[in-house]
């Protein structure tokens, strides 16, 4: 389907919020930390940070690094970017240099905003940034007007093929991915919650998600487009619940989204803090007994499901009434088609298993320099217009009774931990590099005592040393080696010493014979 298809245009919040400020200027728009920032002043500094962009040379199908943590100016940098008419590269700051760096030598983002007047690591190259928040670059800001430029509104700045964001994820190959999502892309998701997930300007939401976890688009898009607030709570209060619940009975939040080890978390020490709270529980699977438990204290629960190269969602259930079995994840955003197929790529008879594909306005435009990976999860589909693609995203699922899409797992080794998407071959590439492992082996397993989620396992076969005594480095030693090169999620909880890796008859790695850490 052609972005002409979708039917939605091409509007974005930044349109909307030039329409709120004019109209609401006084309302809130962003509350972070005790700070409230109106939707005149997020207009104000959104309009004058991208006249600073387009100073230096952002336009279409330009990556700008946002090396920010959640935050007010969060929001207005990627709001700013949008309306440049280029695309914003969330990063995430606690990121190890080494990673980062991977980032920028991939996407060379024509320059970087930064916090606080932190510069960037060591590690990351020449890349020129711009420190927000500093002296200079806050009295730089100030003598531009406050009012939209119209440099990010000629040319192709507002084309649906133009890149909005790009998102990477984790790679099989030990090198994350990078993925083009598009103009088009967004305004489709964002047509579809507009209607689905209406608020009120007195509604708040929370924002807990890292933005480089696609799901944070959600969060700092949704708000915006009904004059309601974006709560954002400090560092300390997203991995603390009873901190979390505070802030959210302290800030009156009436709708919220997170994954379900979020609310695992929270539904077993604080189920109080989402009672009359409209709940999106999305990145990783529900399970049926938490599910339960969110519908008995929440307003609403509807349970999203969508891989990144889809744009962020595919399909939402809202779960009002009991249902057996796992919830479902329910039916396409409007605009989406979505076939479970067999190996051949033919449909799969109702409540039979299929893999399933994605097609439609979210389908994204690929992997960034990685065609042949590109032409290998985008295909030809067969079912649709012509000139048409389909993304195979590895999920296998079924149509129950009722219709609605139900998720049975996936077809290859990945993973999701905390709604993360991980590649087992990126960790066992980083575990690998360490000069006394010769083997390395990753996998999810349950959390001990039935606490719900997944946590990632590395196993790791010492390297012989000259005399051939195999002596295992400390599993402490393993995983400082592995925060320098992954996020803190990639980063196995338990790191277990082998003998040798277990093997299929063929010589494969077996991972259904790892052992389960004591």
């Amino acid at each position: 389907m052609s972005h002409a298809d979708t039917g939605v245009g091409d509007r974005l919040p930044d349109a909307d919020l030039d329409e709120h400020a004019r109209h609401a200027p006084d309302l809130p728009a962003v509350l972070c930390d005790g700070r409230r920032t109106t939707y005149g002043e997020l207009n104000a500094r959104v309009n004058r940070l991208a006249r600073l962009l387009l100073e230096h040379g952002a336009g279409p199908e330009r990556f700008v690094a946002l090396v920010l943590p959640r935050s007010a100016d969060l929001i207005a940098a990627a709001l700013a970017v949008l309306k440049t008419g280029a695309a914003y590269l969330p990063v995430d700051p606690d990121h190890p240099a080494e990673r980062i760096r991977q980032l920028f030598d991939d996407a060379r983002p024509l320059l970087a905003l930064t916090a606080g007047g932190a510069p960037l690591p060591a590690d990351a190259g020449t890349l020129p940034y711009v420190a927000l928040g500093t002296p200079a670059v806050e009295e730089r800001l100030a003598r531009y007007p406050a009012d939209p430029p119209s440099a990010g509104t000629r040319g192709g700045a507002r084309r649906p093929g133009t890149a909005a964001y790009l998102l990477y994820t984790s790679g099989s190959t030990g090198r994350p991915k990078g993925v083009v999502v598009t103009r088009g892309n967004l305004a489709h998701l964002l047509a579809d919650v507009r209607t689905r997930f209406p608020l009120r300007p007195d509604d708040r939401m929370l924002a807990v998600t890292t933005p480089a976890f696609d799901i944070s688009v959600l969060e700092m898009f949704l708000p915006l487009l009904h004059r309601a607030a974006l709560v954002v709570p400090g560092p300390r209060a997203v991995h603390d619940p009873r901190a979390l619940a505070a802030v959210m009975a302290r800030e009156r939040i009436t709708f919220a989204q997170g994954t379900p080890t979020l609310w695992q978390l929270m539904a077993a020490i604080v189920p109080e803090a989402v009672a009359g709270v409209r709940l999106v529980v999305g990145g990783e699977a529900l399970p049926a007994q938490l599910a339960a438990g969110l519908r008995g204290h929440g307003a609403s629960v509807t349970n999203g499901y969508g891989p990144t190269e889809a744009t962020v969602y595919t399909t939402f259930a809202a779960l009002d009434r009991e249902r057996p079995g796992a919830p479902p994840i329910g039916h396409p955003l409007r605009g989406v088609r979505v076939h479970l197929l067999d190996g051949g790529l033919r449909p799969v008879p109702d409540g039979q298993a299929g893999e399933l594909y994605v097609a439609g306005g979210g389908v994204s435009r690929g992997y960034l320099h990685r065609p042949a990976l590109t032409a290998q999860a985008y295909l030809p589909d067969p079912y649709g217009p012509p000139g048409s693609r389909m993304y195979r995203t590895g999920d296998l699922a079924r149509r129950g009774p009722d219709g609605a899409l139900e998720f049975l797992g996936r077809a290859d080794d990945q993973v999701k931990v905390r709604g993360f998407r991980i590649e087992p071959g990126e960790v066992e590439a980083a575990l690998a590099s360490h000069p006394a492992v010769a083997q390395a082996a990753v996998a999810a397993r349950p959390y001990p005592g039935g606490i719900g989620g997944h946590r990632l396992v590395g196993y790791v076969v010492p390297r012989p040393d000259p005399r051939g005594d195999r002596t295992a480095p400390a599993p402490s030693v393993i995983r400082t080696h592995l925060a320098r090169l992954l996020p803190e999620y990639m980063i196995p909880s338990t790191v277990v010493v082998l003998d040798a890796l277990p093997t299929t008859p063929t010589g494969k790695l077996d991972r259904t014979a790892l052992p389960d850490p004591p």
